[in-house]
């Protein structure tokens, strides 16, 4: 059955069952795992406009990697990670870091406007920068991609208490000994390694999709850290899982349905509010006992 070029598939489960649809749904589950937990910290420390930015940032570490013939995925790593360090040194206060992150998006973005146009024979892989390609993840990748994931679950499990009050009330956490700069700074490359897996799943102009929208979705929900974690995560997942399938019935790009899937339950969450304030955030942390 085909709809405005748009044909059914009815062999789709056995798409389902492919080996690419299998490795596309594992990397895709532990991105959103990834995005999930960080993406409560993103929107409380105002760093939106930085992940949006990373992303930009990798974008000529792709397509410098592309020139060169080396794995895109460590192009990425690179510019993200270097881009995060040096938005998390230069970048102090909000204000400083907004400046920081502008100056440093659009050196990014110069370059990879350079870098592209220099591989313009490998159009179609710069253009899976751009949007994503979930379904040409490799095995290889998994590995990074598995790695990443591990930095992240594991790193937040030893942080996100004092994460969590720094990033609620900086300067009382700054006043009572917490390295606030130093969380600062191992935030931001957790979130440059999460960027750069998120980036090859729904590609640089639709990364907020994963990092941003569940996180916001459940913020709408709870003001509770662990909650809106375990929300944003289960939204995620259900983005990429929904999207998959989507994509294998009617063999259009997952990117799309991921995105348009965590959009439709943003704005279900929202008409289920209705004009209802946003929750106030409870004490989150202990003032007395801030580790």
């Amino acid at each position: 059955m085909t709809v405005l070029a748009v044909e059914f598939q009815s062999n789709w489960l056995e798409v389902l069952r492919s080996s690419f649809l299998q490795n596309a749904l594992i990397g895709g589950s532990l991105v959103a795992v990834a995005a999930g937990l960080l993406g409560y910290f993103v929107i409380t420390r105002q760093n939106a406009f930085a992940a949006h930015a990373l992303a930009h940032i990798g974008f000529p570490g792709a397509t410098g990697a592309i020139l060169v013939g080396a794995p895109v995925t460590l192009g990425l790593t690179v510019f993200c990670v270097a881009g995060g360090l040096l938005i998390g040194l230069f970048g102090r206060r909000v204000a400083d870091r907004e400046m920081a992150t502008g100056t440093i998006l659009a050196l990014a973005t110069a370059l990879g406007v350079l870098f592209a146009s220099l591989a313009s024979a490998n159009a179609s892989t710069t253009t899976s920068v751009l949007f994503g390609n979930l379904l040409a993840i490799s095995d290889d990748q998994l590995v990074v991609f598995a790695a990443f994931t591990a930095a992240v679950v594991l790193t937040l499990a030893v942080l996100a208490r004092p994460l969590v009050f720094a990033s609620v009330d900086p300067a009382v956490a700054e006043a009572r000994g917490v390295p606030v700069r130093a969380l600062g700074i191992a935030f931001i490359v957790l979130l440059a390694l999460t960027i750069t897996m998120a980036v090859q799943v729904v590609g640089t102009l639709l990364l907020f999709a994963l990092v941003v929208t569940p996180a916001a979705t459940a913020l709408r929900l709870t003001a509770r850290p662990v909650l809106v974690a375990a929300i944003a995560v289960g939204l995620a997942l259900a983005s990429v899982w929904g999207g998959l399938v989507l994509s294998a019935m009617v063999d259009l790009p997952p990117s799309f349905f991921i995105v348009s899937l965590a959009v439709l339950a943003w704005l279900a969450v929202l008409a289920w509010s209705g004009r209802r304030p946003r929750p106030a955030e409870p004490p989150l942390v202990d003032a007395h006992h801030p580790h």
